[in-house]
């Protein structure tokens, strides 16, 4: 005989996980109080949210992003004590590639935290749940220079990786083909230096945090973060190959001469930058991901807060970025 208690518990439960099953009708930015380096991979109609922690890595689940605050943080992994990658981690990207699940992530050498000791490494797990399985070290990718930030895409079967080279007083953008997911191939080219006076302030010459997008014409599109992320002028810029062109040229590459995403004091959104992109299931949607914080000269903290919006595209197929908006603005979550 079930217990008035136990009916009782048994209730509350049923109503918990039924309201948690009905999709979130609007929501507002940001969707957590902290989160810098933020990234959201799908896969099917669950979402993996990752940001930087500094200490660790970690992934929240979740099939609402409204309701990121909800999901768990499951801590995947922690850096050794010693060696090239035992501090500062940074940036952790989760990708989905052939069979396997792989986190690319920026770290620097024990005793050497500094610019000159800094690079990227790669994790792998086979298991379908990226929050479950054995995470293996893959190492650090053979990149020409030390850097941060590093991403990869595919492009007609071949696989590339991006990433922010320190190169003498400025941090760039460069791309390699790749062996494998842990393995760079071939010539390591620079795509594109800090060149404009937006991609200047805070007192360094900063490009860094490339995305890459696919357009829906065949258009090759990279987003990056550019200034010194301590500047309120930090901001998102765009660059852009045409359809068939080679992702190793630089020369097909051009650059949006403003930021496709810059500060919104009105919203009470300064410096935004580092972002991601990720669709709704089926592919229904594109979404951005970034951080910013919510007031005036705030600097490079744990303050730093994750935000989305949705990217629609122009009859010409290039990407339209909405201003940010902050906690003042209600917005559609992803379609689900």
């Amino acid at each position: 005989m079930i217990s008035r208690l136990a009916l009782a518990l048994a209730v509350v439960l049923g109503a918990s996980a039924a309201v948690a099953d009905v999709p979130t009708t609007t929501f507002t930015n940001p969707l957590l109080p902290s989160g810098p380096d933020p990234w959201i991979a799908r896969s099917g109609d669950t979402y993996f949210y990752m940001n930087t922690l500094g200490d660790r890595l970690a992934i929240r689940k979740t099939k609402d992003l409204a309701r990121l605050s909800e999901a768990p943080e499951i801590t995947v992994w922690t850096p050794p004590a010693t060696g090239p990658n035992a501090q500062s981690i940074w940036a952790p990207e989760l990708h989905r590639i052939g069979d396997a699940w792989y986190i690319y992530y920026t770290a620097a050498e024990s005793g050497h935290d500094d610019d000159a000791h800094r690079g990227i490494f790669v994790l792998e797990n086979t298991n379908d749940d990226p929050t479950i399985g054995t995470w293996v070290d893959r190492g650090r990718l053979n990149t020409a220079h030390t850097g941060i930030d590093g991403t990869t895409f595919e492009h007609r079967g071949k696989r590339y990786f991006v990433y922010s080279p320190y190169v003498g007083p400025d941090s760039d953008l460069a791309i390699a083909e790749m062996a494998n997911p842990w393995t760079l191939t071939g010539r390591e080219v620079i795509l594109a230096r800090p060149d404009r006076d937006w991609e200047r302030r805070g007192g360094r010459q900063i490009l860094e945090g490339p995305e890459f997008l696919a357009g829906p014409r065949g258009d090759l599109f990279l987003s990056y973060s550019a200034s010194a992320c301590w500047s309120d002028d930090y901001a998102i810029g765009l660059l852009h190959a045409r359809p068939g062109s080679d992702p190793l040229d630089p020369k097909a590459w051009t650059k949006a001469p403003r930021p496709v995403l810059a500060k919104a004091p009105e919203q009470g959104v300064y410096a935004p930058g580092h972002n991601g992109f990720f669709t709704s299931p089926g592919g229904q949607e594109t979404w951005i991901v970034y951080h910013a914080n919510p007031g005036p000269d705030m600097k490079c903290t744990a303050k730093r807060s994750p935000r989305i919006q949705k990217v629609t595209w122009s009859a010409r197929g290039l990407p339209v970025f909405a201003k940010p908006a902050g906690t003042r603005t209600a917005l559609r979550p992803p379609a689900r």
